[in-house]
């Protein structure tokens, strides 16, 4: 088995499902990206720097399970290397902010299938995100997957 780490940020939307109580669909993207964090005399500083090229998608279904949990599941497709398939480990936390009209939240999931460049993998995917007011989505994914050589 090989490892691959990386980051990405997605951007995009949530919004409820139709007929479903606590039900919501979430579409987002990715370009490639570098980020950088510097340890700065003033600070930490972060910044997400797209760059051209394909684009990562991700879809998912989140259940609420509680006022503040859910669960989840859904895809990830990186461009023409490949995707996953994923779902909740446990239960996903999403509550308030201190910023008015932003949520934050925070899960972990566990990779179910691969395709492409993927294919075989295992590992996990943790995901760090905001909901806006009108279901503005910013969502920062962490990936530490095991690959057969």
């Amino acid at each position: 088995m090989k490892e691959l780490v990386f980051a990405l940020q997605f951007k995009g939307k949530a919004r409820p499902v139709e007929g479903v109580e606590g039900k919501l669909a979430a579409k987002t993207t990715a370009a490639g990206q570098v980020l950088r964090t510097t340890l700065a005399p003033k600070g930490v500083q972060a910044k997400a720097e797209s760059k051209p090229g394909p684009r990562a998608t991700f879809e998912s279904e989140v259940q609420m399970t509680g006022p503040s949990t859910f669960i989840e599941s859904g895809r990830i497709s990186y461009g023409k290397a490949g995707g996953v398939t994923f779902k909740t480990m446990g239960h996903g936390v999403l509550g308030a902010s201190g910023v008015d009209g932003l949520q934050r939240g925070a899960v972990i999931w566990a990779v179910t299938d691969g395709r492409g460049q993927f294919a075989g993998a295992t590992g996990l995917i943790t995901s760090n995100f905001t909901v806006g007011s009108k279901g503005e989505v910013v969502d920062n994914h962490y990936v530490r997957l095991f690959l057969p050589a």
